[in-house]
């Protein structure tokens, strides 16, 4: 039994990939079953079943935050022998990282995701501008715009207290040296923390790029307001693209992708999303599940996957094949934002960290708590959280 989200349209293409495996793999049948598309359902669904040892599934998609948790809890297979250290460079380093615990591979990397920005490309060229580098670049560029256009945003992201805060918000932190984590001692209440978070909010009040929905935004949200030809920049996630580019999209032909900003005298980072496979620890099919795992994340699979859904593979060297690229031209810009993406924290405590610094975070971007307070009070509850892990 395999577990996943919905993550396919029409399932034929995948459907004839798993009868393939079942062709070559004779006397092992797969079955199928979709989870509801909330994350957050998702991971209450495995941790209910994985507390009560329950074997009715062996292999589950696992997203990026969950690895670390699910691996101390013991509910998942060691799968460090399907990954030598030769087939294990071949994939991108930071989902191999956010599938690793204490030196043991819990997970495969099956598809890769993360931040980058899109940008207007028709109305930079208009008024002679190249990408931003910097985020003071991006401020003055989409001041300067805005100022000769008439309703239209600067910048829109992702601003609601949930999940895609925390990853535009490390975008942020990360970009300017700071972080959350170092070698599992909290590093939350710094001057680099600082300076980040002060920036997101002055992206609103003081800059004024941002509006004050930003609070509200989610990705959809955002995507739709850029989508309508109101905004010159835009962080999403890649599959944004391709509805940009459908059919009757009013920013079709209109739009171009890039790296991340950063602060002086640091690099762009994105935060990683995507899923990798797991096996369940209890598992009364240990071999055929591993077998199942291999065929999916093999370069055979991913290339079939990401010509017949456009997802973005984890193993490097498909960024390099013509068919591919001809297919999704896009693949050729995500390669170098997918090398530089980086995972959130990779702890067994993520989910608390998470709702801690969705909380902190929030309160700055509102208005309601000045940085500095935010990452001194998310500095001592995390800091208990880790403590009580212990």
């Amino acid at each position: 039994m395999f577990k996943h989200s919905k993550l396919f349209g029409d399932s034929s293409a995948f459907d004839r990939l798993i009868s393939e495996f079942e062709l070559g793999n004779p006397g092992i049948r797969v079955e199928r079953q979709t989870l509801p598309s909330s994350s957050d359902a998702q991971h209450q669904f495995y941790a209910i079943n994985f507390q009560a040892r329950s074997s009715a599934f062996d292999v589950l998609a696992v997203d990026v935050i969950w690895v670390a948790e699910f691996a101390r809890s013991k509910w998942l297979r060691d799968l460090s022998h399907l990954l030598p250290s030769g087939e294990f460079t071949a994939f991108f380093s930071g989902p191999t990282r956010a599938v690793t615990y204490e030196g043991k591979i819990f997970a495969i990397p099956w598809f890769i995701d993360a931040g980058l920005l899109y940008y207007r490309k028709d109305l930079l060229q208009q008024y002679g501008f190249s990408p931003p580098e910097t985020w003071d670049q991006l401020v003055h560029i989409a001041r300067t715009i805005v100022g000769k256009e008439t309703k239209l945003y600067g910048f829109v992201w992702q601003g609601k207290q949930y999940e895609g805060l925390i990853c535009n918000a490390l975008e942020y932190i990360w970009s300017n040296g700071g972080d959350v984590l170092h070698e599992r001692r909290v590093v939350l209440d710094s001057a680099s923390n600082r300076k980040a978070l002060e920036f997101m909010r002055d992206l609103v009040v003081s800059h004024r790029v941002t509006p004050d929905f930003v609070t509200t935004d989610t990705e959809e949200t955002s995507r739709r307001v850029f989508g309508s030809g109101r905004a010159v920049f835009l962080r999403n996630w890649p599959y944004a693209w391709n509805l940009f580019q459908q059919e009757g999209s009013m920013v079709k032909n209109k739009v171009g992708v890039a790296l991340l900003p950063h602060f002086p005298g640091h690099r762009s980072v994105s935060t990683l999303g995507g899923w990798q496979l797991g096996i369940n620890r209890n598992s009364l099919h240990p071999e055929a599940a591993e077998k199942l795992v291999k065929f999916l994340t093999s370069p055979r699979a991913q290339r079939a996957l990401s010509l017949a859904y456009g997802f973005h593979p984890t193993r490097k060297s498909l960024y390099r094949e013509t068919e591919l690229l001809q297919a999704q031209p896009l693949l050729g810009q995500l390669h170098d934002i997918f090398e530089q993406a980086r995972p959130r924290p990779v702890t067994p405590f993520y989910i608390m960290i998470s709702q801690v610094l969705q909380s902190e975070f929030s309160a700055v971007i509102a208005g309601v708590k000045p940085a500095d307070m935010a990452l001194q009070s998310a500095q001592t509850r995390v800091e208990k959280i880790l403590a009580h892990g212990d």
